[in-house]
């Protein structure tokens, strides 16, 4: 997985990163086909916003949530990606795709 996180007129400390990362581990419990990971923190006036894109095989998910602390932006924004995650992973489980050698000797 690989993890880019930049900030937008904020200054990205190595406790918001680190905060960050271990709230990210909780998508990676739940699915571990995650290809890559783009989180963008910003600050606009009194808003703190956070957004993540996260791209999976097949898919590409985005989320974002805008709060007045940065630590609680993130928290939404994990919860956020988490039910999103879930929902694809369950979709993914009730629809298998076929397999070539089916198609063919059907």
């Amino acid at each position: 997985m690989n993890l880019t996180i930049s900030g937008h007129h904020l200054e990205v400390t190595p406790a918001i990163r680190e905060y960050a990362m271990t709230k990210l581990m909780r998508v990676n419990r739940h699915f571990d086909h995650v290809i890559d990971v783009s989180v963008v923190l910003s600050v606009d006036k009194l808003q703190q916003k956070a957004e993540i894109n996260l791209h999976l095989r097949g898919k590409d998910i985005h989320c974002e949530s805008i709060d007045g602390n940065l630590y609680t932006a993130i928290d939404c924004l994990i919860d956020k990606l988490d039910r999103q995650v879930i929902k694809h992973k369950e979709c993914m489980q009730a629809r298998p795709q076929e397999s070539p050698k089916r198609q063919a000797l059907a």
